[in-house]
């Protein structure tokens, strides 16, 4: 009598993978939704990136009226930090960092005086805010979303949020790192006289564009996402 267990009577056979779960025996893999997440929310980053590229390098991403800049580019660093999660604002923040440096290289007058001064903390003061701003933002609306009834409360504060953080990060970081040499310039008489000259109108309007257009399309997305 053969008491030999038949491997080959067994209804999955080594090596082929499993009718209802799609597994390998013996193979070990990540889930396809672990996979297909992966991969989505680097396509999405990746888009996102794009776009802030070619508003950064384009009269999308800046209004110029004189000696104010007023930029936009903190639009999309919200939309991924809201839509796609904190990380992806986080990298979308250094993308837009990068960009603010290059501006350093001849492009923009006052970013090129930085350069000049001190190149390693003008590349800290571009980079540092701005992945934190991202970063904050996400876990701004995740915090918010989880409370908000209203739905649209945490889409709007969230979104806020990113012109108000990169602002203050920003000068609080210029501030720090070339107090003296704003002085020098007699941008103020002191610190709280060049922060008055340094917040101005641009805020406000980086703050409002930022809290409508952040607002509506994350929105959007956020409804259009769920249908699908």
């Amino acid at each position: 009598m053969n008491t030999e267990p038949d491997f080959n009577s067994t209804s999955q056979k080594a090596g082929q993978p499993d009718q209802s779960t799609g597994a390998v025996p013996g193979k070990v893999t990540l889930p396809f939704r672990t996979r297909n997440a992966k991969t989505l929310w680097m396509v999405q980053t990746a888009v996102l990136s794009a776009i802030l590229i070619v508003m950064a390098f384009t009269p999308l991403g800046y209004l110029k009226v004189g000696t104010i800049s007023i930029t936009f580019l903190s639009i999309p660093v919200v939309i991924g930090a809201i839509i796609v999660g904190p990380a992806c604002g986080a990298v979308l923040g250094g993308v837009f960092g990068v960009t603010s440096f290059l501006q350093c290289f001849g492009m923009d007058p006052f970013g090129t005086a930085l350069f000049g001064v001190n190149p390693f903390l003008t590349f800290i003061m571009c980079m540092v805010p701005r992945i934190l701003m991202g970063l904050f933002v996400g876990l701004i609306f995740r915090a918010l979303s989880k409370i908000d009834k209203t739905k649209i409360v945490s889409f709007a504060i969230a979104s806020l949020s990113g012109a108000v953080i990169n602002t203050v990060l920003f000068v609080g970081a210029l501030v720090l790192f070339f107090g003296n040499y704003l002085i020098s310039l007699k941008i103020g008489p002191n610190i709280p006289a060049i922060l008055g000259v340094l917040i101005t109108i641009n805020a406000v309007i980086e703050a409002a564009v930022c809290l409508v257009a952040g607002t509506a399309i994350t929105k959007a997305l956020s409804v259009a996402l769920k249908k699908k």
